[in-house]
């Protein structure tokens, strides 16, 4: 049984960059749209324009807002972070990224709501146990994420299969997503974590070289770092899936399963753009060196078992519906 279509469902971190694009296929398709998040005095505000929503929360008046709607309130995604993988400030992270989660988790679990959260990635680390989804205790002990971001990312994938496991309450419909290297329209208030495809496009688009970092290892040409890159879109429409399946529970990757090099992204921003592709290597800094990733593919097999069939966008046709249909337009905006 899918969402009714009267229900309501809420989106933490709504008007941001996943989060608005799910936010603008949801409100599309259910009338009761209700977005968590901070906009502050930037731009954010502006993921938000198009998409007909029922309601905004702040972070901090959730809790009473959850128990004001909880007969109506259908699903929970929650998205909302602090997603900086260069974030100092551990014990902040650990308090958003965590307890906010568990929170959520057991409010979900206490009135028998759905629950779909963001994991990442970054769990995985340098990759060195590979990048399947395996959510058992003992496959996810093996991971040591880089930074903490990806860490209290970890921790609660962690807490969450030793909760299952123990058999305590749970979500009537559970799902942790490891987003790998998501890239698309909206994310433009992120600034240095935007993706590679927004923050060298308007080099491209000036006719200059797009700069990308050297290689620091024999085995890996210039350029030939690996990362799985995804469209934001793919990322909708699995959400979208998992919320018309409430059956399927459990943590998966997701990204294209497919690695491909920045040397590729750079070649696909300069087609999409019309142009001769110039690519300017440059040395990275030294602090990013010792945890550099060379390498990431998601594992897809699971969630493909679990009975998504839709394919995955390729790069070349991803970026260049991103340059031509948003970052090369006035509006940029989904």
């Amino acid at each position: 049984m899918s969402i009714p279509r009267q229900s309501m469902i809420l989106v933490t971190g709504g008007a941001g960059f996943i989060g608005s694009n799910l936010v603008a296929a949801l409100a599309r398709r259910y009338p009761y749209v209700v977005v968590c998040d901070r906009l502050r005095r930037g731009e954010k505000w502006r993921n938000l324009r198009k998409a007909e929503l029922h309601d905004i929360v702040t972070p901090e008046a959730l809790l009473p807002w959850l128990a004001a709607h909880v007969d109506k309130l259908d699903a929970i995604v929650h998205l909302g972070a602090i997603s900086s993988t260069t974030e100092a400030d551990a014990d902040l992270i650990v308090e958003v990224n965590f307890r906010l989660s568990t929170t959520l988790w057991n409010w979900c679990a206490a009135h028998g709501k759905r629950l779909i959260y963001a994991s990442s990635g970054a769990t995985y680390g340098a990759g060195e146990h590979g990048f399947s989804d395996d959510d058992s205790p003992a496959a996810l002990q093996l991971l040591l994420p880089l930074n903490a971001y990806g860490w209290s990312k970890h921790l609660f994938d962690r807490w969450v299969v030793r909760a299952v496991t123990n058999g305590e309450a749970r979500p009537t419909q559970w799902v942790g997503l490891k987003f790998f290297n998501v890239y698309g329209p909206n994310e433009y208030h992120k600034g240095s974590m935007q993706s590679v495809v927004a923050q060298k496009y308007p080099l491209a688009a000036a006719g200059e070289p797009v700069t990308l970092f050297r290689s620091y290892r024999a085995d890996v040409p210039d350029g030939g770092q690996k990362r799985d890159f995804v469209y934001v879109e793919d990322c909708v429409e699995v959400m979208s899936w998992l919320l018309e399946h409430p059956h399927v529970s459990g943590i998966y990757n997701l990204g294209s399963g497919q690695a491909r090099s920045f040397a590729d992204l750079a070649r696909a921003i300069f087609r999409a753009l019309g142009r001769s592709d110039t690519v300017q290597y440059v040395e990275m800094p030294a602090g990013l060196r010792s945890n550099y990733q060379y390498f990431t593919e998601a594992r897809m097999e699971r969630l493909r078992q679990a009975g998504y069939t839709r394919p995955f966008t390729p790069l070349e046709e991803g970026v260049q519906t991103y340059v031509q249909q948003y970052l090369s337009q006035p509006d940029r905006y989904r």
